[in-house]
């Protein structure tokens, strides 16, 4: 069974056939009544399940659900009220009458191989989570992951990015809206961050299963499709909507002491989750089971997980560079020039002011500035124009450049010159003509 870690999301709406008929008493009682039996059959904490469902017939008996007039909002009340009794954000109570039937048909394998492939084909719109992969300057991967997609489904992608970022010397990998997905393959994508040849302990879980109790493991994986970048700085960058198996992943690389977590504190959902059927239109999102790490089994349900540096997720990543390039440096002094080449390209700074960019531009020996809206465009052999990035401190970024950058030259605060400024520490001027 492949272990299924996500966050809620917005559920279909139920089709007008299941529509058109009015919810009635009867309806909302018997919903409820099912919903408890579903609960106490698959929650993990038995005992707390037997209070919840206590708790929604309680609502049910006072009226609490009178007022919904149709199945979606039933199922909005009851996922608001699963959440307030349980804590557990992964409580969901959804109407999808076809995931219903689908769900009954999976017991005909014809049935189950056409939908199964159907789940491939939406997967793969999505390039199975792997949303983007590139090298940042200092030789340093970064892969970007909407979920953990199935590995079953997925591999093939999974294994693209492991070969792609193998070279790397260090690696980010962005969980900062990751809503998670199957465990399965944040065990795979940890493999490569260790030795084969070790016995590693990622995860450590128990659920339940069609009413069995499976206790297991998942351990670093003996062979991969990639090189493994054991010993190399791994960063992950983390956000308040980092949820479930994005979680797991960080929380585990981090008590691990294999990843360094930058960002904000995660949404704190721990709990593998399953879906069940409940009647014919309804279905529950129902945490199944407990995960714990490696060190000393614990968790991070309702609390989430706390980075090692906490700032804005929205500056997560250019920290987590900074981090990596200075890291490397201090581990290898002959890569400190690298590190100061880029660090006024990763350093915070203030937006400049209108008044300031008007004054660089201007014509200069054999290229000019110009201001267009906003930005700076530098032209040169009268064809060829890049647009210029502000870095602080008079220098200025090239579009796409990465061996040289210009530094605006003054005497007397007046600007007097371009200065290119190779990355090898040799410089030219060009003298300004206006």
């Amino acid at each position: 069974m492949a272990i299924l870690l996500a966050a809620t999301t917005a559920w279909l709406a139920a089709p007008a056939a299941a529509e058109e008929s009015p919810l009635t008493a009867a309806d909302r009682r018997a919903m409820v009544e099912q919903l408890g039996a579903t609960l106490e059959a698959n929650y993990v904490f038995p005992d707390k399940a037997k209070t919840i469902a206590a708790i929604l017939r309680r609502h049910l008996d006072a009226g609490d659900y009178d007022a919904a007039p149709d199945r979606r909002a039933l199922a909005s009340e009851l996922t608001d009220d699963l959440i307030a009794a349980s804590g557990d954000l992964h409580f969901a109570v959804g109407v999808d009458p076809d995931w219903v039937a689908d769900y009954a048909a999976k017991r005909d394998p014809v049935r189950a191989a056409a939908l199964r492939e159907e789940e491939r084909r939406d997967e793969a719109r999505s390039n199975f989570g792997f949303t983007g992969l590139r090298y940042l300057d200092g030789n340093i991967a970064y892969v970007d992951l909407s979920h953990f997609a199935d590995p079953e489904l997925g591999y093939d992608a999974a294994a693209a990015a492991m070969r792609f970022i193998e070279n790397a010397d260090a690696v980010i990998y962005d969980l900062r809206y990751n809503n998670g997905g199957h465990l399965e393959m944040a065990q795979l994508l940890a493999s490569q961050l260790f030795p084969g040849d070790k016995d590693q302990e990622l995860f450590d879980y128990d659920y339940t299963l069609d009413g069995r109790h499976v206790a297991r493991g998942q351990w670093v994986l003996p062979a991969l499709p990639a090189k493994r970048l054991t010993g190399k700085p791994v960063y992950i960058l983390t956000g308040s909507t980092s949820f479930s198996a994005a979680e797991w992943f960080a929380f585990t690389m981090q008590k691990l002491g294999r990843a360094t977590l930058v960002g904000e504190r995660t949404a704190g959902g721990a709990h593998p989750v399953d879906r069940k059927p409940v009647g014919t239109d309804f279905f529950l999102q129902v945490p199944i089971g407990q995960i714990r790490d490696p060190v000393d089994r614990s968790d991070f349900e309702g609390r989430g997980v706390t980075p090692d540096h906490l700032v804005p997720s929205a500056d997560a990543l250019a920290l987590a560079q900074r981090l990596a390039i200075a890291d490397l440096a201090r581990a290898d002094p002959a890569r400190q020039a690298d590190a100061d080449w880029f660090a006024p390209t990763l350093a915070p700074r203030p937006a400049p002011t209108t008044a300031a960019l008007k004054a660089i531009a201007g014509r200069y020996e054999g290229r000019r500035i110009d201001l267009e809206g906003g930005k700076l465009l530098y032209t040169w052999r009268e064809r060829l124009r890049l647009t210029l990035e502000p870095l602080g401190g008079d220098l200025l970024a090239i579009e796409g450049v990465r061996d040289f950058r210009f530094r605006i030259s003054r005497k007397g605060g007046k600007i007097v010159a371009l200065t290119r400024i190779n990355r090898d520490g040799t410089t030219t001027d060009y003298a300004r003509l206006d």
